[in-house]
């Protein structure tokens, strides 16, 4: 990977970091998501008057990724309920990291060479440890184990989806902006049982707001990344949003840093430079 491409994908890392911490830490969880969805899909709009549409041979990657997505959503709200963001979703990007590797080969003939694969591992087992660190002495219920195995699938899923959608788009920017309002329209109908979507941007739109603008940034940069990057490592490095998230809690939420999490930050800083030479 290019120096620019590692720098793209831990940014992208930080800001996915940043605005999962602000909905998680939102009073309504789901509203805070469907309104974010929402202002992300009137903030990139006015774009596609600029990019165009992006090439048809991309739309099919386009419709399963917004569908995945959706099935992504949902079950990681499901398992948060049943356990909690802590543990929910370092296991959840441990196993998508896991599985785009060999799914990348598989659809793209992506090979890595041995750095590569050493520093996912270290990534995939940071995010592990990072899911003991804040996992409770409480047995992990069989239906919230169910609903982390779809998420992790469901994420692998649409990573790769979007990752073959970007290449056959023609733009980056074009992808990202059509993906971010198919997802908004997507999530609007699921979630019409709470409340009409319209009531639910008008109550958070304000406070979403800066939540949206870290949402497409991080999206559009990855997205970029897999335009012409390897997506397993890009994808591997994208996944330290987890380090990052323990980090902003350390900092700004004042929890504790304990030797575990510390370890588990150590051993993701470590596959950084092993994901550039990879």
């Amino acid at each position: 990977m290019q120096l620019w491409d590692v720098v793209g994908a831990l940014v992208s890392a930080a800001l996915h970091a940043g605005w999962n911490a602000a909905i998680k830490a939102h009073p309504k969880p789901t509203e805070a998501m469907t309104a974010q969805m929402m202002v992300c899909a009137l903030l990139v709009l006015p774009g596609l008057f600029w990019t165009g549409l992006p090439s048809p041979s991309s739309w099919p990657w386009l419709a399963a990724s917004t569908c995945i997505n959706l099935v992504t959503v949902t079950a990681l709200l499901r398992a948060y309920a049943l356990v909690g963001f802590g543990l929910v979703y370092p296991v959840v990007r441990a196993l998508s990291v896991l599985l785009v590797v060999a799914l990348a080969t598989l659809l793209s003939g992506e090979t890595l060479s041995l750095y590569g694969f050493l520093g996912i591992g270290l990534i995939a087992l940071s995010l592990f440890l990072l899911a003991q660190a804040n996992a409770s002495t409480t047995a992990v219920p069989r239906r919230a184990l169910l609903w982390i195995l779809l998420a992790g699938l469901s994420t692998a899923a649409y990573v790769l989806c979007d990752a073959q959608g970007v290449r056959h788009a023609g733009s980056p920017w074009a992808y990202g902006f059509v993906v971010s309002i198919t997802n908004a329209v997507a999530m609007s109908l699921a979630q019409s049982r709470i409340a009409r979507p319209w009531r639910i941007l008008a109550d958070h739109a304000i406070g979403v707001l800066p939540i949206s603008i870290a949402a497409i940034l991080s999206y559009q940069l990855i997205l970029w990344v897999w335009s012409h990057a390897p997506v397993a490592p890009a994808s591997a490095l994208r996944d330290t949003s987890s380090a990052f998230a323990l980090l902003i809690a350390v900092i700004w939420l004042h929890e504790p840093f304990t030797r575990l999490r510390l370890l588990a930050v150590l051993l993701s800083a470590a596959a950084v430079p092993l994901m550039r030479l990879a």
